[in-house]
């Protein structure tokens, strides 16, 4: 994973840890923590407020490759600092997972797909989080009590989800 700037010929920074391709990199609303995904079947959280090498986290409970992964608009630098910060990984193991970023443990699996799941997205609250997989599979969790609330089928492979300013779509 590398960190570079326009205009700059070499990278800020180099983290070196996955053992297979990096299929997603995302910023958390700080700015200061950096998650990747891999096919090897891990996601790390990368502190680059620190001079550290090794990632903060490595998280290692998905059977399969994780294709995707999403930080809540939560904590600090969010529109919900007071709400706890979470990374949303969606793996083809059909299970999403939350992980605590302030302990690095799991809060919660979802595990309702059949298929590989390709996309999550956390509402504008942080409240729910939907995904979406092969077969058309979309669903919708309530974060906090780890609960199922609503499902979708479609006719073909949902590779992305979204959510408008108001949660109602």
């Amino acid at each position: 994973v590398l960190i570079c700037r326009v205009g700059e010929e070499n990278p800020l920074r180099v983290y070196a840890g996955h053992m297979d391709e990096v299929n997603a990199v995302k910023w958390d609303p700080s700015g200061t923590l950096l998650a990747s995904c891999s096919d090897d079947y891990t996601a790390k959280v990368w502190n680059v407020a620190s001079e550290q090498a090794e990632p903060m986290y490595d998280f290692k409970d998905h059977k399969a490759e994780i294709y995707t992964l999403k930080w809540s608009p939560t904590g600090p630098g969010s529109m919900n600092p007071q709400k706890q910060k979470m990374l949303a990984t969606a793996s083809f193991d059909g299970s999403v997972r939350l992980w605590n970023v302030q302990d690095g443990t799991c809060i919660r699996v979802f595990s309702r797909h059949r298929d590989s799941v390709y996309s999550v997205a956390f509402s504008p609250s942080g409240d729910y989080l939907a995904s979406g997989s092969l077969a058309g599979q979309l669903y919708i969790w309530n974060v906090l009590e780890g609960v199922h609330v609503k499902s979708f089928k479609g006719k073909g492979d949902i590779f992305e989800v979204a959510w408008n300013v108001e949660e109602s779509r």
